[in-house]
């Protein structure tokens, strides 16, 4: 009988210890950036580098507006899918090259093609309800680069 009695208390008193969670002080650590966000922000600068290239070589424009277009898009469902706002200011890219329409196409086509490379990773490493966006910004970007051929 002592020993029950022992136990029943022992386990009474171990029981709220365990429920109140002494060994949780809230002290988790944050939680990092949303994997999605390198695309994003890649997003919006390759929006960047199509509009810049327009503004240097506007007989580009029928083909490179669209795809800035596009970018804009896939960059306005990736913040709205990761929860952040677009950034007000569009993002900067670096200048086309001056006076060559096709040196600014191949330039750009590099471009899309290492984002279609990062896109696909992204995709591969993505639950699956963010897959099919991703499936569709690489497929996307696997047709800027042709566009851009």
């Amino acid at each position: 009988m002592l020993r029950a009695g022992t136990l029943l208390a022992l386990g009474g008193a171990v029981a709220p210890l365990t429920a109140c969670d002494l060994l949780d002080r809230g002290d988790d650590p944050a939680p990092g950036p949303d994997p999605l966000t390198p695309l994003l922000d890649e997003a919006l600068r390759l929006a960047a580098a199509h509009r810049d290239a327009v503004a240097a070589h506007p007989a580009l424009a029928g083909v490179l507006t669209p795809i800035a277009e596009a970018h804009g898009a896939h960059a306005a469902e990736l913040a709205r899918v990761i929860g952040v706002p677009l950034p007000s200011a569009p993002a900067t890219a670096t200048p086309a090259p001056a006076g060559d329409p096709a040196a600014a196409r191949a330039a750009l086509r590099e471009r899309e093609d290492a984002g279609r490379k990062n896109a696909t990773s992204a995709c591969a490493a993505a639950p699956a309800e963010r897959a099919a966006l991703l499936a569709s910004i690489v497929a996307a970007r696997a047709t800027h680069v042709e566009a851009l051929r």
